[in-house]
Order: structure tokens, then C-alpha cells, then sequence
């Protein structure tokens, strides 16, 4: 087709992994416009990644035809490769380099002419505001300056079509924006077609169109309008003045006729599987005690209800056997003070004399930009980082003094899940069981419980480096709790995973802290921090603010702009401490 960018027609990619044939493609169709940013989604697994690396010639298709830019992809790959633009996943950035070395380098990989290097140089650090850090080391970058450099060293030189695979995953919400405004520079400036893979669902709705993806094949193909019309009467917001929004969404999820239910705000968001709302009576609530009212629908809801629709009628998680009850002789009130607590590495402070404390029980978010703190004061709190400054008490012990037997009592999920990757998922839980001092009958007991609550019994003896991202975060999870922890510790846990699996996750957490377990989370997901009772957002080591979610937008809410969310406020509070630092200059 004359308009198309990339055409897929019947294209079908098998890949063989321990004896047996996986299809990762199954005779997909595609047709990407030129000139238009469209989104590539789908669960774990979909074969959008797959998908990438095809378009871009790195691999061959067992059948069917690719034309990119009207190349033809299986005859003439290397021609592609030099034509089209990808940026993959964990895109290849030379740590050891500087921010200008690998700029060079690529723009020497890309064969841009000397010439033509310094007005592009100068275009690009201004697009991504990298041009104060030309001399620092790539590997010295915060998350969100990484894929924007990643992103200015694909574009050294402007390709046509631009193929870009989860270039937002685990950056901020201000960095998010950021790159969003430099891709639709290059569609309106160069036009430039766009395919990108996301796994934020709002993202979807800044996209031209969206091919929606499922098991290796194409489920749908639109704007995202077209995704969310169907959806029209089928969506609601509920609240209940004598349950939590915790309880109710838990109540909720467990209806007949209920395909999804989350937390948005302070009210629980229902998506039904036809319209109208079911018999709410099951919940046992008065009539006066339950508020309904009709949502405007939102490309996420397709989504969900498309891929739930997929699932079989018998894909049920009984998440109560995944549980357990902490500790009865815990202190009642607070489980962790913070007092002018501070971290230096040398002459830097990555954290700067913050407080807070976290009641028992509760799901307690700390969010911030990259390169905020949170993840130094993360590993502060859990005993792994010493402290320069300041007090910390958890569970009732003094980290600086009795750091060991505060680790007794917590559980720690690492920002890139702490697996042994070359060890099956029965020789982790078994190293992890052994190094949080089980006895053997113990061990053996938490194993059968990990593997049956985490339904990982069918992946026991696969490698912890073949399972799918979102059966690593469940193993990696229960590893987390194999000693029974009375708090856990969550450090961007969810990032990468899909939205299915980030919703069967927050699930677990949600049981898991109405047994009396505290929760402590870092997020870049906002939405995600609805789930939190309270928060602290920070920026530059410093505590900006801390309350509850509803606390934190009401900061925000305004004659024109009544219904703020939580990304308005995480973004309204970085540009108050941006400003009130340029007027401090």
C-alpha cells in the first residue's frame, strides 16, 4: 500500500526453546501509516518485541512478507537495517562513554558526515535537555536521561520509519512527557513514522492508532477512539461509605459480571461484560450505603476486557492462599521512623535529611523522579546501605545498631527482581529459603506454598531467565515472603509488566496488607499510587510532600481544572521545586 510505512502480510515466526516450537507470531497482518505514531500493545508474551526486531531485519520470518519503507525486509535486510531507526528495550548505551563519546560513536555507526554532526548535536541535547551533561559518563545518567540519550543516538540520523520498544518503561512521569514531546516533534518536523510498544496504558491514548496484540496475533487495529466506544455503558465508578476503597475493589472483583476493578482516585473504576452494572446486593451493603455512576470510557478498559475475554472462564487466582499473618507480638502504630535521615556518596547527598514514618498495616508509596532517592533510601530502610545520617528505627530496632535483626523482619523485592537467573524456580526458593534461615521442614513448607499461592508449579524446574516478566515478578515475590516478613519492601516492582499482571500483583498486596502486612512501594505507574494509604514525593534527596493521594490533588484542583490526577500533582510538585530552585539561583 502506497501510504504504508511497514506492511506485515501473513507473517508467521516460530522460535524452538528447549525441544519444543513456540510460535511468537502466528500469520500476522499490519499495515503502519506513514506520517502517524502508532502504539503497539498486548500482555507479556504477545510477540511485540518479536514484531520489532522483524520489521527492523534483525530477524527472518518462517512465512509470509515484511516491507519496510518498501524494502523488501527477507531479501534485503541489511538495506533495512541501515533505513530504519530501532531502539530496543535495553537499548545499547556505552556506560563507560560519555553523553558526546556516544553520540559519536553512533553518529560514526550511522555514517553521518562530519559536517553535518554539530548542528545535529546541537538540535538533539536541546530536544532531550541533555546539553549541560555532554561530559558525563552515560553510566553516571539518571533512568530518564539514559532513554533520552538512547533515543537522540537513534535519531542521529532521521530515519523515516522509527521503531521504538518500551521506550518509556521505568522513567517518570516528567521524563515520560518528555520523550513524548520529542517524538511528535519528529513526526510534525520530519515526518517521521512511528511504532512504538508501551506499557502504560494512557500512553495508548497519545498514539494516532493502536494495533492491539495478543498470543502472536492482531486483535484490533484503530484510533483509539475505535477501541473505546464499544465500551460505552459498560464502565462505573463505585464508592461505599462504610468500606475502604481497598475492601470494596476487592468485593467488587469478585462479582459476577464484573471483568475488572480497580482503584481510580477515591472510588473503585468497574468495567462490566455487558452493559449496564450487575446485582450489587451480593456485597451485603444498604442501598444508601453504595454511590454508582457512569465513567467515561478510557482505551484501558478495552484493553482489559479484550484480553480478560481471552482468558479461560476457570483462570481464577485464589489469592488467599498466598497469604499469611505477621508476627502477633508487632509494635502496634508505627513500624518505621525516619528522622533527618541522609545518605553522601563523597561531596553528593542523594538524600538530604528526610522524615516520615509508616503505621502498621498500611501501603505507603514513595514516589519521585529518576534519581530522586528512592531507591538510596530504599536500601537504607532495609538495612543494605549504611546510614551517613540521621535515625531509623523498623520493626522496632535501631538500623545503625541492630540492622541483622531488623532484616528478620522484612522482605525486600529489588527494582530488577534479585533472582538467580541460571537457577530453575525450585533452586531459588530454595536458596532463598536457606538464606532467610528456614529450617528444612520450614523450607519445605514455604516452598509448596510458593509454588502452589504464586500458581508456579508448572515453571519449577524452568530457568528463572526463560519464564515470562510476569512470572518472574511472582517468583520473585514469593521469594520476598518465603520468612513471613512483617514489612515488605517493593522497589518499582511493577515496571515492564503488563497490565494484567500488574493488576493480578497489586491483588496480592492488597490481601497481603489487610492481613496486617506493611507495604512500602516505589512506582513510576501513577495511577498505581491510588493504591497507597499514604505517600511522600520526593526530588533531589528532599521530601516535596506527603499525605494521602486525595491530600495530594486536592493541592491541585482548581476552577479550571476540577478533577485533578495523581500524575497532575507528581507533575505540578516537580515544577513548584524546579521553579522555587531557579528563583533560590
Amino acid at each position: 500500500m502506497p501510504d504504508s510505512a511497514l506492511v506485515f502480510e501473513g507473517v508467521t515466526k516460530t522460535f524452538v526453546a528447549e525441544g519444543r516450537t513456540v510460535s511468537a507470531l502466528k500469520e500476522m497482518d499490519l499495515h503502519i501509516r506513514k506520517g502517524k505514531v502508532t502504539g503497539l500493545i498486548g500482555p507479556d508474551g504477545a510477540g511485540k518485541t518479536t514484531l520489532m526486531r522483524l520489521a527492523a531485519g534483525l530477524l527472518l520470518p518462517n512465512a509470509g512478507s515484511i516491507h519496510a519503507l518498501g524494502i523488501d525486509v527477507v531479501h534485503n535486510p541489511l538495506e533495512v537495517q541501515s533505513s530504519v531507526g530501532y531502539m530496543p528495550q535495553r537499548f545499547g548505551l556505552y556506560e563507560d562513554l560519555s553523553v558526546q563519546e556516544n553520540l559519536d560513536l553512533y553518529a560514526d555507526l550511522q555514517g553521518v558526515e562530519p559536517a553535518l554532526r554539530p548542528p545535529r548535536y546541537k538540535e538533539l541535547m536541546h530536544m532531550t535537555g541533555l546539553g549541560p551533561f555532554t561530559r558525563r559518563l552515560a553510566g553516571h545518567l539518571s533512568g530518564g536521561m539514559k532513554q533520552k540519550l538512547g533515543l537522540a543516538c537513534t535519531l542521529v540520523r532521521p530515519p523515516r520509519l522509527l521503531l521504538l520498544d518500551e521506550p518509556t518503561v521505568g522513567v517518570d512521569p516528567v521524563s515520560r512527557r518528555e520523550l513524548w514531546s520529542i517524538i511528535y516533534r519528529q513526526v510534525q518536523e520530519q515526518g517521521m513514522t512511528v511504532l512504538l510498544s508501551t506499557a502504560y496504558l494512557d500512553e495508548a491514548e497519545r498514539c494516532d492508532e493502536v494495533v492491539l496484540m495478543h498470543e502472536g496475533q492482531g486483535l484490533g487495529h484503530g484510533t483509539p477512539e475505535y477501541f473505546r466506544e464499544p465500551m460505552r455503558g459498560r464502565c462505573f465508578h463505585i464508592t461505599a461509605s462504610s468500606l475502604s476503597k481497598r475492601s470494596l475493589q476487592t468485593r467488587l472483583s469478585k462479582v459476577a459480571g464484573i471483568v475488572d476493578a480497580i482503584i481510580e482516585g477515591e472510588q473503585v473504576r468497574v468495567v462490566t461484560a455487558s452493559p449496564g452494572l450487575p446485582d450489587l446486593s451480593v456485597l451485603g451493603l444498604g442501598p444508601d450505603e453504595l454511590t454508582t455512576e457512569a465513567a467515561e470510557p478510557i482505551f484501558e478498559d478495552a484493553f482489559i476486557a479484550t484480553l480478560k475475554g481471552k482468558q479461560k472462564e476457570d483462570d481464577t487466582t485464589d489469592f488467599s492462599a498466598a497469604l499469611h499473618t505477621p508476627a502477633t507480638d508487632q509494635d502496634k502504630g508505627s513500624v518505621i521512623d525516619v528522622h533527618d535521615l541522609q545518605r553522601r556518596f563523597g561531596d553528593f547527598y542523594a538524600v538530604k535529611g528526610i522524615n516520615f514514618e509508616v503505621q502498621r498495616g498500611e501501603v505507603f508509596g514513595l514516589l519521585g523522579a529518576n534519581g530522586a532517592g528512592k531507591t538510596t533510601t530504599f536500601r537504607m530502610l532495609c538495612g543494605l546501605l549504611p546510614v551517613s545520617a540521621g535515625e531509623v528505627h523498623v520493626a522496632g530496632h535501631d538500623l545503625r545498631r541492630a540492622a541483622a535483626r531488623a532484616r528478620s523482619r522484612l522482605g525486600y523485592m529489588a527494582q530488577r527482581f534479585s533472582l538467580y537467573l541460571d537457577l530453575t524456580v525450585i533452586q531459588n526458593l530454595r536458596f532463598f529459603a536457606s538464606a532467610y534461615g528456614l529450617s528444612r521442614a520450614k523450607g519445605k513448607e514455604r516452598i509448596a506454598w510458593a509454588l502452589e499461592g504464586f500458581e508456579l508449579a508448572e515453571y519449577a524446574s524452568a530457568n528463572a531467565r526463560d519464564l515470562p516478566l510476569g512470572f518472574k515478578q511472582r517468583l520473585a515475590m514469593a521469594a520476598a515472603l518465603m520468612h513471613e516478613p512483617d514489612i515488605l519492601f517493593l522497589d518499582e516492582p511493577t515496571s515492564g509488566v503488563d497490565p494484567l499482571a500488574r493488576r493480578e500483583f497489586w491483588q496480592r498486596i492488597n490481601a497481603l496488607a489487610e492481613t496486617g502486612v506493611t507495604i512500602l512501594v516505589t512506582t513510576h505507574f501513577m495511577d498505581e499510587a491510588n493504591y497507597c494509604d499514604r505517600l511522600v514525593i520526593m526530588a533531589e534527596g528532599e521530601v516535596l510532600a506527603q499525605g494521602t493521594p486525595a491530600e495530594m490533588k486536592d493541592r491541585f484542583r482548581s476552577a479550571d481544572h476540577p478533577d485533578p490526577t495523581m500524575e497532575d500533582a507528581f507533575i505540578g510538585l516537580i515544577e513548584e521545586h524546579e521553579k522555587g530552585r531557579e528563583d533560590a539561583a
